[in-house]
């Protein structure tokens, strides 16, 4: 049940747990005949944005039944009225690009300019819009300034303040929570339910309401990369550093998943001791921020990874 195509967000938006609220709200403007013509679709990584902007989609299009010819469509990438935008996958590189170029966001422009196929809305989802370049960012600006009719462009965003204001101000703003663990627990039984109770707790308690994370999670047989990070923020002296940082970049998507159970743990100590009232708290933070700041820098300029995992251990030991 781990495949690729099973976890795909136009699959799981067919069966979308939790948000609740959020989707009220969306279906309210709809009845009402208020849609607005962008919506902003914002919360924590792993959280399911893009699993939410496909079932607002699906919602537009009538594609909310799994057995509708319509919802067939979606899931197969095959709807003529639905259009998505992403970064694009370097197979040379074997990773994600690190921008959204205008390149990517051009085929808006001839997509809006067709009819509707079927009639109905045209849906633009735009995920992981912090990623658009200066370039991207304005070409997207342009088509929000001026809308064409009965269009709805779904921008998802785990960092929406790196949007252009503009491009904010003219989006109605969806701001998604970590899910409940009773809406966790099910989506794990959906997607793996041969998952074992060990792991099945395990999962449920590290990814804080993250589908995504949870992921990412399954992925640490054993729960080994957990323990390799609860190792550093020990403390582990230079070349006990250096073994981790090799052991974790012989692991497949190794690099990213370290980086994140790091910064969970870093941020879930920090609620902890503020909570408790302790001033440690802020240094705990602190060491949050630049953690994440080394993550995102490392990727999107594609620096050394292992002189970036080595910094991060740096910072996350205790002085």
């Amino acid at each position: 049940m781990s495949d690729a195509s099973v976890l795909s967000p136009r699959i799981t938006s067919l069966q979308l747990q939790g948000h609740g609220a959020e989707l009220a709200l969306f279906r309210d403007s709809l009845a009402k005949g208020r849609m607005p013509h962008a919506w902003l679709v914002s919360g924590p990584p792993g959280v399911g944005k893009a699993t939410f902007a496909f079932t607002l989609a699906r919602i537009l299009l009538g594609g909310m039944e799994a057995d509708n010819p319509v919802a067939r469509r979606i899931s197969a990438a095959s709807h003529a009225d639905l259009l998505v935008v992403e970064r694009g996958y370097d197979e040379k590189k074997q990773r994600y690009r690190q921008e959204i170029v205008a390149d990517d966001v051009r085929p808006i422009n001839a997509f809006l300019r067709r009819t509707a196929a079927e009639g109905g809305w045209r849906v633009v989802i735009v995920d992981g819009a912090e990623w658009m370049n200066r370039s991207a960012a304005n070409a997207v600006l342009k088509i929000l300034e001026e809308p064409p009719p009965a269009t709805v462009l779904i921008l998802t965003s785990s960092a929406p303040g790196r949007l252009l204001p503009t491009i904010r101000s003219r989006c109605r703003r969806l701001e998604l929570s970590p899910l409940p663990d009773a809406a966790m627990q099910r989506v794990l039984h959906l997607l793996w339910p041969d998952l074992p109770t060990q792991d099945f707790a395990r999962i449920v308690s590290q990814s804080h309401g993250a589908p995504g994370k949870a992921v990412a999670l399954l992925a640490d047989t054993g729960g080994n990369m957990t323990a390799l990070v609860a190792e550093v923020l020990q403390g582990v002296p230079p070349l006990r550093g250096y073994e981790i940082a090799e052991a974790v970049l012989r692991k497949d998507d190794g690099f990213g998943l370290f980086f994140a159970l790091l910064a969970d743990q870093l941020q879930s100590t920090a609620r902890q001791t503020a909570k408790a009232g302790n001033r440690q708290c802020m240094a705990l933070a602190a060491a949050w921020e630049q953690i994440m700041r080394v993550h995102t820098e490392t990727e999107r300029f594609n620096l050394d990874k292992q002189e970036a995992l080595i910094e991060a251990m740096t910072i996350a030991s205790p002085e």
